[in-house]
């Protein structure tokens, strides 16, 4: 029995070691695309076959991600460069927006890496490619639920100032990019169906549709969480009778919930793709081919938030517009030194502030009107 016990052992050593093996093995990836995607040979030499250029949609989702870069940018610049913004709930949101920043860079590698490419990348640039994808998606999704449970503390704690509130939004935001790298990470790590075909993904050849299953369970699980919180923190505001507190916090509460509610409706298709992925075949649901758009669609969120936000606030549209004046953009005539000069403040931080700081239940604290 022993004997038996230490042999086992090695054989699976060997087993582990050969896949790791397999993942600089480029013909692993045609095996699983003729396999997963139904494919005759026939189709795939045609996949392999070099186009002369992208094709229409191709191009419009290069766009589209370019602008997710620059409006991302524009907000991680009007984040760090204002200290008007300099609280926690404006890092939060410089920290989705970074998050946003990375799926864009990630669609436009994709569709450039992906096509005949594909087939020549080795499955750990396969993997790379894909996850990076991945761990953007549950950045944004673990940025959702970090500032949910911001307001959700700042609202239910009397003493939301103080020196354990920066401690708080580093832990939250350090635990949001090691879960999403640890997840987005899993198929590389071994947990992919290299050398268990019928356990491949159609729409994802390389995962497992376990994973799959495993992280589209896990979003929803945390999105339902956030549901929650954001239903018991409105009844917290409205059971209070401070009304010039609740009108900011409304305010915010509007903002947040319309960031929740774009990036559910974005998402849903592409969640469901990945469900039906799970449970039926190429063969059975050829709707499954069509997954890349999609994943466009969902893509549109990252375009989406720094609009929102805009949209939403006073002050950030102002630091957005110095922002572009500095750029060269906007100056309508006037010196660019004028660029630099320090917003005054007029609804938001500076306000919020010194209305409310005597308050002894402060319901946000932080701007909010801003928001």
């Amino acid at each position: 029995m022993i004997f038996c016990k230490d042999a086992a052992e090695p054989s699976q050593s060997v087993n582990m070691r050969s896949k790791y093996e397999q993942y600089y093995n480029k013909t692993v990836i045609q095996i699983h695309y003729m396999f997963a995607k139904n494919l005759t040979q026939e189709n795939l030499d045609d996949r392999k076959r070099p186009n002369a250029g992208l094709n229409n949609l191709s191009i419009l989702f290069v766009i589209i991600c370019s602008l997710i870069i620059l409006e991302n940018v524009l907000v991680l610049i009007a984040v760090f460069r204002n200290k008007k913004f300099h609280s926690a709930m404006f890092f939060f949101i410089g920290n989705l927006a970074f998050s946003d920043l990375l799926a864009g860079s990630a669609y436009i590698a994709n569709i450039f890496l992906s096509g005949p490419k594909t087939f020549h990348l080795f499955p750990v640039q396969w993997f790379v490619r894909e996850g990076t994808a991945f761990i953007a998606l549950a950045a944004s999704v673990f940025s959702l639920l970090a500032i949910a449970i911001e307001r959700y503390i700042a609202i239910t704690k009397v003493k939301v100032y103080g020196s354990n509130k920066t401690c708080r939004m580093f832990l939250l935001i350090g635990t949001c990019w090691v879960t999403s790298i640890l997840l987005g990470g899993l198929p590389i790590l071994g947990w992919n169906c290299i050398g268990d075909l019928p356990e491949c993904s159609a729409v994802l050849p390389l995962y497992s549709k376990r994973y799959t299953r495993f992280v589209v369970i896990i979003f929803s699980v945390i999105l339902l969480s956030i549901v929650i919180l954001y239903v018991r923190i409105y009844r917290i505001v409205r059971s209070s009778h401070q009304q010039a507190t609740n009108s900011q916090a409304y305010a915010l509460l509007k903002t947040v919930t319309i960031v929740l509610g774009v990036f559910i409706m974005c998402w849903l298709p592409a969640f469901s793709i990945l469900l039906l992925d799970t449970s039926c075949s190429m063969a059975l649901c050829p709707i499954l081919s069509n997954a890349n758009i999609f994943f466009g669609v969902a893509t549109l969120n990252s375009a989406l938030n720094p609009l929102i936000y805009t949209l939403r606030s006073k002050d950030m549209r102002r630091e957005f517009l110095r922002v572009l004046c500095c750029w060269g953009l906007f100056q309508s005539g006037r010196p660019s030194e004028r660029c630099m000069v320090p917003l005054k403040s007029s609804s938001s931080m500076e306000h919020c502030t010194n209305k409310h700081e005597h308050q002894t239940m402060p319901i946000m604290q932080e701007c909010t009107t801003c928001v």
